[in-house]
């Protein structure tokens, strides 16, 4: 399935990420050299309505013009593009393309096999730093993930902005299989279709490139953001859910997207539930995996309260979203621990 080359299609700056068909026959590895020669790996339409990584990709290798070397060799890795061709996260029948990476617990399918084949290509590339660019619904700030907590990490991702993201789950996530090659980010950049998220994906990238090496000093936690993600909200599939009185298993607040990166304390509602059992709507897992609904979320007078302080992420009023991915994440502030990474 992996196509891969040495060079940049012609004309593929000029073309929009549901044209990419056009002029790659499928995900593709394209190899670009530059004057240092450990390449910084950029991955892009991991999901295919996400598309600001390939415009700030774009934009960034148009303002290099043809035949310019770039200041660091460039593997760019192109995902789904036939999802991206109909403006859709997936295909139905495909999985979730950042799911499927080294460390993935979901089955074995040929674009497990293809990342895994990326993998062992950029492992023999020794690649700089890799980046992952996506989007995200509802209200969020950008922000950087990480799924390591050393000191190149925490520098990659402040380099994007202060505030900063730690997870362990969900696994087979591409930061957490290049995080054993090299620093890896997950770069989160608002809306799909904002120009001041393609605007900072492309500076980030281009300082990036231009970087000589990793800062070796510590991270201030004066200078930082630091949360923790702590658990992984989904919807159950036969929940029946919405944003407007009426009927339905839950109806959740209509701002409910404005709640995150908000510390919320005990008692926030999020939404009302008719007549059902938590444990039967909602699936609450830490980042072990178990089951800890009843450690975040109560029932008082059929509405869906935080039982405990807490700051979400992603949530979106996207239903399409809620039911691909998620609800939201659920996050705690790690400042403490930056010492371990001192």
């Amino acid at each position: 399935m992996l196509q891969q080359l040495d060079y940049l299609p012609q004309g593929i700056v000029q073309l929009a990420a549901h044209e990419l068909t056009t002029v790659l026959s499928g995900p593709s590895l394209i190899h670009l050299p530059g004057r240092r020669p450990d390449p910084l790996f950029v991955s892009v339409l991991m999901h295919g309505n996400e598309t600001v990584g390939w415009e700030a990709v774009r934009r960034l290798l148009a303002s290099y013009g043809e035949g310019k070397t770039l200041p660091r060799a460039m593997s760019l890795f192109i995902g789904n593009i036939a999802a991206a061709e109909q403006g859709l996260r997936r295909l139905p029948g495909q999985p979730d393309y950042n799911r499927v990476w080294p460390g993935s617990e979901e089955r074995d399918t040929p674009e497990h096999q293809m990342m895994s084949q990326v993998v062992e290509i950029m492992r023999q590339r020794k690649p700089f730093a890799s980046i992952d660019v996506h989007n995200n619904t509802g209200f969020n700030p950008h922000y950087a993930c990480v799924n390591q907590l050393g000191i190149e990490f925490l520098h990659l991702a402040l380099l994007f902005g202060r505030t900063v993201v730690y997870f362990l789950r969900p696994t087979g996530v591409q930061s957490m299989a290049f995080a054993k090659l090299c620093p890896a980010v997950t770069l989160e950049c608002g809306k799909v279709g904002q120009a001041h998220g393609v605007a900072h994906a492309e500076e980030y990238l281009d300082a990036c490139l231009h970087l000589s090496e990793h800062p070796q000093h510590s991270v201030s936690p004066q200078d930082i953001d630091l949360f923790h993600t702590v658990a992984r909200v989904t919807v159950s599939s036969h929940v029946d859910i919405g944003f407007v009185p009426g009927r339905g298993d839950i109806i959740f607040e209509p701002d409910l997207d404005r709640m995150n990166f908000q510390e919320l304390p005990p008692g926030t509602p999020l939404g009302r539930i008719n007549d059902a059992v938590l444990h039967e709507l909602l699936d609450v897992r830490d980042e072990e995996g178990r089951e800890v609904i009843s450690d975040y979320f109560s029932l008082k007078d059929g509405q869906l309260c935080l039982s405990r302080p807490v700051m979400p992420s992603m949530l979106t009023k996207n239903i399409d979203v809620i039911r691909q991915d998620c609800l939201c994440y659920l996050m705690e502030r790690y400042g403490e621990h930056l010492k371990d990474s001192q």
